[in-house]
């Protein structure tokens, strides 16, 4: 038995529905489907049972047993939004809800694959798995990094695996519930398509008009990561997850406009309420991940972008 949490949003659907292609379909999705619209995420995949995550909390905190022994739990739930200030609601669904499924998978010597994100590192120029390089500007930020800490702590003495991802900037299909969350390529492409013009920021810090850079990764390679990870018990750690090379807005923008080659280029000035607030440049060191042998390489934006405007292009 498979128990992906946030199974319903953008990185744990994808997780389980590549799960089912490679024949697995005991899974278990544990989420909360207040928004009852992100039930398409699951509406193509085949899973053996749902759990509203306080129920599932329950279980957990109970110490109560599943129908069938727990192979894995890929922790993909979380407050995912970067503009969400409740510090408390924060660290309640981020990092307290984290404890508790940790110690489960400790006590029970369950592998446990969480999403850690890049958050961690702010505004810094080194993307690297070390304390002096993270310094969080959201809250958001800091609840990933104050379970990261709390990881570490564990990590010399647990006796299964414990594995952190820092995803850096993740997209592709089955995002669209984000909303003002999702992905740039998300929102260009809806730009392109219904309003003829695609809006970038213009030049900030010492970046020119679109080009600020992001380490941008297809949501195809994040899954790969986890699903390697399971294969590798033996692997633990905290690891980025990009693809080793930023890119600009510029890039994804061009890409948008090779789909919709009407759509025309336009910078709007960059917003008050982000200065200090945003995250102009980051490239994730891959270093670590390659170190325990991940060799599989990663789309580029272009690639990347070519195959989930595609896949948008199918969607109602």
């Amino acid at each position: 038995m498979i128990i992906v949490t946030g199974g319903a949003g953008f990185i744990g659907s994808n997780i389980v529905k590549q799960l089912n292609q490679s024949g697995r379909n005991d899974i278990i999705v544990v989420d909360d489907l207040t928004d009852g619209t992100r039930f398409k995420n699951l509406a193509d995949c085949t899973i053996a049972d749902y759990y509203d995550k306080d129920e599932f909390l329950s279980k957990i905190q109970a110490n109560e047993s599943f129908a069938a022994a727990i192979e894995v739990i890929f922790h993909a739930g979380a407050c995912s939004s970067t503009t969400e200030w409740n510090g408390q609601f924060m660290m309640k669904n981020n990092f307290t809800y984290s404890k508790h499924l940790l110690h489960y998978c400790l006590s029970h010597q369950i592998p446990f694959i969480y999403a850690s994100s890049a958050a961690v590192y702010g505004a810094g120029r080194i993307f690297k798995e070390q304390p002096e390089f993270e310094c969080p500007l959201n809250v958001y930020g800091y609840s990933k990094l104050a379970f990261d800490q709390y990881v570490r702590r564990l990590l010399p003495t647990a006796k299964s695996q414990i594995v952190g991802l820092r995803y850096f900037n993740v997209y592709g299909p089955r995002e669209s519930h984000k909303g003002s969350m999702a992905s740039v390529a998300f929102h260009l492409n809806n730009q392109a398509k219904n309003d003829g013009i695609i809006k970038l920021f213009e030049g900030c810090d010492e970046f020119g008009n679109g080009e600020q850079r992001r380490d941008f990764i297809y949501i195809d390679d994040i899954v790969n990561v986890n699903l390697w990870l399971f294969d590798h018990p033996s692997v633990s750690g905290i690891f980025n997850v990009g693809t080793g090379r930023s890119q600009s807005f510029n890039d994804i923008a061009h890409s948008v406009q090779r789909v919709h080659p009407l759509a025309k280029l336009h910078y709007i000035t960059f917003p008050d309420h982000l200065k200090g607030r945003y995250q102009s440049f980051t490239q994730a060191d891959i270093s670590a991940l390659r170190a325990v042998g991940y060799t599989e390489s990663f789309h580029t934006v272009e690639e990347g972008c070519a195959k989930y405007l595609d896949w948008l292009e199918t969607q109602l």
